[in-house]
């Protein structure tokens, strides 16, 4: 006997949106499968060189029991560190969980999402699959305006108040306004729109690249207390583990100690600037722990190349930069590893 399926419009629609495209990603742990996975040096994930040591232990105790689902000590430790009440705050499996469920809890069927390129492919996806569609317009009636900041990969950044005139502006018509400070710890926390008093702001942040932690799944995001609640229902329970929950706590306590990464980083930046003027590389000036190279040739081929030399980059056609490739800025030692892979696949 077959079962006969029989689906609405709804569930029609979610069943297509399934099966879209995933977003690509940096890390190198996508060449598992491949000859170069033991030595390849990986400049394709932005992680801080520098990361703080802030002597976290992971306390086994914490596998016997399931984590608060309220996360009420994180979040109220988060609330501290930035300055908000801790119902204004709400916590994700890294920040790709609670970018999906922004889009979840404020869009509708066919609202559209203005997403100006070029830059991270997950907000476009998590649009989708929420029902919603992207613009690059400004005249499109858009529902959500999305700015990633720094941005994604060309290491922009737009200052506090040219945010908070944007954000005025939309809020006038009605509008909100997502910003994604995932790599403003390593750039300029003083442009971050945390606590700045404007109910329409949403602002995603995450611990994993500050603290070099992608293992662990850290993202939270300060916004309406209204919209925060709805957020909380739609996410799913206990999302953050016991593990993440305790060294996002810990961090938090440290986050001070990220000064001297990125002095640390802007110096290393200099110094890449200089040899890419040498080489004869063109690049887009980054505020942020990772730099954007125009090689003025087919971006794929050309990573190709430098896998060859056991050194991965973020390959930049999928941010529709297909003559493009972001490098992240490590240390010295491994930058001038990248430094003479780039000079001889360069030629």
């Amino acid at each position: 006997m077959h079962l006969k399926l029989i689906y609405s419009k709804k569930e029609l629609y979610f069943l297509k949106s399934v099966f879209l495209s995933k977003v690509e990603h940096g890390g190198a742990s996508q060449l598992c499968y491949a000859k170069h996975c033991k030595d390849v040096l990986d400049f394709s994930a932005s992680l801080n060189p520098y990361p703080p040591d802030i002597s976290w232990i992971p306390d086994m105790k914490l596998l016997l029991e399931y984590p608060d689902d309220s996360y009420y000590n994180l979040k109220k430790a988060i609330a501290n560190t930035f300055g908000c009440p801790p119902e204004a705050v709400c916590v994700g499996n890294g920040s790709i969980e609670v970018i999906r469920t922004y889009f979840y809890a404020t869009i509708e069927k066919n609202d559209f999402v203005r997403i100006d390129p070029h830059t991270f492919g997950e907000y476009s996806l998590s649009v989708q699959l929420a029902g919603g569609r992207c613009t690059v317009l400004d005249d499109v009636d858009s529902r959500v305006r999305i700015i990633c900041n720094p941005n994604n990969p060309t290491g922009s950044i737009l200052s506090s108040s040219e945010l908070i005139e944007i954000a005025r502006s939309l809020e006038e018509s009605g509008k909100l306004l997502f910003i994604d400070e995932a790599f403003i710890d390593l750039a300029d926390e003083r442009q971050s729109m945390i606590n700045k008093g404007i109910s329409n702001v949403f602002v995603s942040r995450s611990l994993t690249k500050s603290f070099a932690v992608p293992g662990l799944r850290i993202g939270f995001g300060v916004g309406n207390p209204e919209l925060i609640e709805k957020m909380e229902v739609i996410r799913p329970p206990w999302s953050v583990n016991a593990f993440a929950e305790d060294f996002a706590i810990k961090a938090l306590e440290n986050l001070d100690l990220l000064e001297k990464s990125c002095e640390l980083i802007k110096k290393e930046k200099i110094w890449l600037y200089e040899q890419f003027e040498r080489i004869g590389i063109n690049y887009v000036p980054s505020a942020a722990n990772y730099i954007l190279l125009n090689i003025g040739a087919d971006a794929s081929l050309f990573s190709k190349k430098m896998l060859d030399k056991n050194i991965f980059v973020r390959d930049c056609t999928s941010f529709g930069l297909p003559r493009s490739i972001r490098v992240a800025v490590r240390t010295r030692e491994e930058n001038l590893i990248l430094v003479e892979a780039l000079e001889k696949c360069f030629q």
